[in-house]
């Protein structure tokens, strides 16, 4: 009996060029593994985009005088041509910044807030006095608190894969003009990732299947303990909140991207329910990364999915 068979592979920055590594690393696995499901019999379903949105886009517009939004375009083309001169089989390569991720975003975001799973809350914010503006996490850097790195950023350091925030940062600056920000109060939502502790631990311990690095990480990452995160951002490139007062922010990247694994489904399926074979019935979702994005689609992304309730958690 044929199988469901989803096959997710993380969506690159469309900041930037794909590179070997990425390919390697991620892209031909991905692609290796659903021709081989198809050629089984099996029902696959294989979807990813540019990630459109956040400080790594418009970090690259300040740099190019030029918009967030032709920068996105600029390598979401670029991309396509990839996957098509790659032979990479792709049942859908969408973008972050669609119409319907933008409404299944929003979605998501009013049912957790309406269930008290996502809370508004005071935080304090990098702000440059030079500039006149809150700071967003990539647009500060400074010394990991965690394994010393000099070169980690306000979301998290790719040397040891932590997530941080810009006030763990030690020396920290302001990466366009080296002045050292001020931190000052500013609202934000928050993700009631705390909630969700137990429940992960359970569905992590479940999987004795998962590479030993991704269960290992995974563990150690639980059992540190579960802080709520920021999910809006001091910030107008991006997904608007759906609250009144708050035109101004956005909802911040890392919350917004891992959603376009069921937005581009929904995308695919074009108005229909087939989206639902992959999601809601008997299936299997298998995620394909970089080990820097594990805590997001080991933690945050199921925490997500758990909150939302009735789809189905990754599977591998």
């Amino acid at each position: 009996m044929s199988e469901n068979i989803l096959v997710c592979t993380a969506w690159p920055y469309a900041n930037g060029s794909i590179h070997l590594g990425h390919i390697a690393g991620c892209y031909l696995p991905a692609d290796i593994f659903a021709r081989y499901h198809r050629l089984k019999g099996n029902n696959v379903l294989m979807v990813s985009g540019s990630d459109a949105h956040g400080t790594p886009v418009t970090i690259t517009a300040e740099t190019k005088g030029i918009t967030p939004e032709e920068v996105a375009e600029s390598y979401q083309k670029e991309f396509l041509n990839d996957w098509k001169n790659l032979g990479i089989s792709y049942d859908l390569f969408t973008s972050t910044h669609t119409e319907n991720h933008t409404k299944i975003v929003q979605d998501i975001f009013t049912t957790l807030y309406e269930k008290d799973l996502i809370y508004k809350n005071i935080m304090s914010q990098p702000f440059c006095r030079k500039h006149n503006r809150y700071l967003a996490d990539r647009y500060v850097e400074g010394t990991c608190p965690n394994c010393s790195s000099d070169n980690a950023r306000g979301d998290q350091c790719d040397n040891c894969g932590n997530t941080l925030d810009p006030k763990d940062l030690i020396n920290i600056k302001h990466k366009d003009c080296d002045d050292s920000p001020v931190f000052k109060n500013t609202e934000h939502f928050f993700l009631k990732l705390s909630a969700f502790e137990n429940d992960l631990i359970e569905w992590v311990n479940s999987h004795s299947d998962w590479k030993p690095n991704v269960k290992n990480f995974t563990t150690g990452f639980l059992e540190n303990g579960l802080i709520d995160r920021a999910i809006t951002r001091d910030i107008n490139w991006g997904i608007p909140i759906p609250v009144e007062g708050y035109e101004d922010k956005r909802i911040y990247v890392w919350f917004e991207a891992v959603i376009g694994y069921l937005s581009a489904s929904i995308e695919w399926a074009s108005n229909t329910n087939k989206w639902e074979d992959f999601w809601k019935t008997d299936s299997k979702s298998f995620y394909f990364m970089g080990k820097d994005n594990i805590p997001f689609h080991t933690v945050i992304w199921p925490a997500i999915l758990m909150g939302y309730e009735g789809l189905k958690l990754p599977y591998d």
